[in-house]
């Protein structure tokens, strides 16, 4: 009767150590951060409630670009915040 092989075993790694956990924000980074929320909304309020006039007058509907991009900034720090 033939012998089946014989299973060898590799020595026993431990698993890697865990790493550390992530490191808070400065705490100039939560300031900052509603800053630009609350900058972009208040872009966005002031250039409807002046009737399309401010803050920037020449540039028109690009006044809702600049706001909405005011608040993305702060929206992109709210992932980052620990």
């Amino acid at each position: 009767m033939p012998e089946s092989r014989v299973r060898r075993k590799s020595a026993f790694t431990p698993p890697p150590p865990k790493a550390a956990p992530p490191k808070p924000n400065a705490r100039w980074f939560l300031p900052l951060m509603l800053g630009f929320l609350i900058l972009g909304l208040l872009w966005i309020v002031v250039y409807y409630l002046s009737q399309q006039a401010y803050p920037i007058p020449k540039i028109d509907a690009w006044n809702l670009g600049i706001g909405f991009g005011i608040m993305m900034i702060g929206f992109g720090m709210t992932t980052r915040w620990r």
